[in-house]
């Protein structure tokens, strides 16, 4: 076929971009109710506007194609409006996860060039230190939220830079899709943070792809129970949206909140790790709420138990277990329901749902292969081999760490480091972790920024670190340690107050166990029996 007189244009082709999103659900749905923050009420025609005067306003003070802003905030307006308007302006947003400590946070804004920081008033603290530790700190726009200011700080309050901006500003979309959208930098499954880049593309087929996978619809009341900065809340910010659906903002993750939520709103979905999932199970029972209709809820991190699957459907929560990664926008992979599982029973089902599953219907390829020759593990359900990606909601790279890029993309695809197997039905079941990440209440922890923390306490001869299963937060780090021969007397609340004054919390050991670790002949720590004396205590 002859096509040389087929020629794209305007016309006919257009960049993608979850900007278009936001733009249509204003043109077609402009009074429809597009975020509920407490009290507060926004409809689309308003969420753009203030989107709008945002990359209005960021225009004005300078920021362009390519910057960097950075935002720390939990799951409020604002953060949200950023999924919009920072991008709008053509430039980089940066969601800062809240729960690190201010060396992390200084490192990532200089590692990533922030020209401009967002942060909600409940952080001046932490982001203060930060800044002090910066040898050209940004300038910080403070969000005053709810009744959760704190000290005044930074150069203008939130509100009063949004006036700034105009409403009407003229913002254009990418001219080219690869043009990157967002860096979220990952929790240092390998020691360090590493900063992950998406692009407009990615983002837009991503947020398809959840849309259609997950169920979402024009009446979907969405609630804010994922955190936002984590892999941009798995493009939700971009997905609620493209059938208009409500955001439902919630700047406490609790039980009695939740509950509330879902009560008060209607609430139709809702994406959280399984710690959230465990926290409703096991919430008062004078907070919890029976609904007249179910709720659907996504999960992903540490696969959840089957009886926490039952337990929540016995609440009317209908669970799905999501597996995915920073690197490939969120959800690469879904366990889709199948119809001859409504056969199963009750805590059948669970154990179907509590796999992995099959790639997204936006991801293109997946396997669970052997990582040096490429060749498939047999679907028996126990050959174990790496999973793989390939696909074009995968990160562009990881940003000034060429090295780690083609680690990462060696063969042509993106090895995750998750090993698992695959069943007789094509399903992905992951079963152990290469990296021994550890994820706790669905933050991933790297064991060797644990493991060199412990190194430096000054009675500490050797230490490993593993996950070790929890109740609440799915994993939590155990620390095995052996003093040096004068160490004297060491606790265990000793070094894991050690571990507090040189992490942020979150990531410090649960449980410390003193003595003589186990080795190979040449040396090497075997994690493997560590992680085994875990689940056997």
């Amino acid at each position: 076929m002859d096509e040389q007189d087929l020629v794209k244009r305007q016309a006919n082709y257009q960049p993608l971009t979850p900007l278009d999103f936001l733009r249509r659900a204003a043109d077609v749905y402009p009074e429809k109710t597009a975020v509920v923050h407490g009290p507060a009420r926004w409809t689309y025609r308003q969420f753009q506007s203030r989107c709008v005067s945002l990359a209005s306003a960021l225009t004005k003070r300078g920021i362009g194609t390519g910057d960097v802003v950075a935002v720390m905030a939990p799951n409020i307006p604002a953060l949200l409006e950023a999924h919009y308007g920072v991008p709008m302006t053509g430039a980089v947003l940066n969601a800062i996860n809240i729960r690190l400590d201010a060396p992390t946070i200084a490192a990532i804004l200089e590692h990533g060039g922030a020209k401009l920081v967002l942060a909600d008033g409940e952080f001046a603290g932490v982001i203060g230190e930060a800044l002090a530790k910066m040898d050209q700190p940004p300038p910080v726009i403070r969000i005053d939220d709810l009744a959760a200011a704190g000290d005044p700080f930074g150069d203008m309050e939130y509100e009063a830079f949004l006036a700034t901006g105009d409403p009407e500003f003229d913002w254009r979309p990418p001219e080219d899709e690869w043009q990157s959208l967002s860096l979220n930098y990952t929790s240092g499954t390998t020691g360090d943070p590493k900063g992950v880049v998406y692009h407009h593309r990615g983002a837009y087929l991503n947020a398809i792809g959840n849309t259609l996978m997950f169920g979402l619809r024009p009446d979907t009341v969405y609630l804010w129970t994922l955190p936002m900065f984590h892999c941009n809340g798995w493009s939700y910010p971009w997905a609620v949206t493209v059938l208009a659906g409500t955001h439902v903002c919630l700047r406490e993750v609790e039980p009695a909140a939740i509950f509330a939520a879902i009560g008060e709103h209607g609430v139709t979905h809702m994406c959280a790790a399984p710690i959230i999932l465990n926290m409703l199970i096991h919430a008062p029972e004078e907070v919890k709420q029976q609904f007249a209709h179910q709720v659907e809820v996504a999960t992903g991190g540490a696969s959840p138990p089957s009886p926490v699957i039952t337990a929540m459907g016995q609440m009317g929560f209908r669970v799905t277990h999501l597996y995915g990664l920073t690197e490939s926008f969120g959800p690469s992979t879904t366990c889709a329901w199948q119809d001859d599982w409504n056969e199963l029973s009750a805590e059948e089902q669970a154990a179907m749902l509590a796999r992995q599953g099959v790639r997204n219907l936006t991801m293109a390829y997946q396997m669970v292969a052997d990582p040096d020759t490429l060749e498939p593990v047999p679907a028996d359900g126990a050959a174990m081999g790496e999973l793989m990606l390939r696909g074009n909601t995968v990160m562009k790279g990881y940003l000034k760490n060429p090295l780690a890029t083609e680690t990462a993309f060696a063969g042509d695809w993106f090895h995750t480091g998750d090993l698992g197997v695959v069943h007789a039905d094509g399903y992905v079941e992951i079963k152990d972790r290469s990296k021994d990440i550890i994820i706790s209440g669905g933050e991933n922890i790297s064991s060797l920024e644990i493991e060199e923390a412990l190194y430096r306490h000054p009675k500490v001869m050797e230490a490993a670190v593993v996950a070790k299963p929890d109740a609440k937060w799915g994993e939590t780090p155990c620390a095995f340690v052996t003093l040096a021969p004068a160490a004297g007397e060491v606790s265990a609340d000793d070094i894991i107050e050690w571990c507090r004054g040189h992490l942020a919390h979150f990531k410090c050991p649960s449980e410390v166990i003193f003595g003589p670790l186990p080795k190979t002949s040449t040396g090497k720590i075997q994690k493997y029996v560590l992680r085994q004396r875990t689940k056997d205590s």
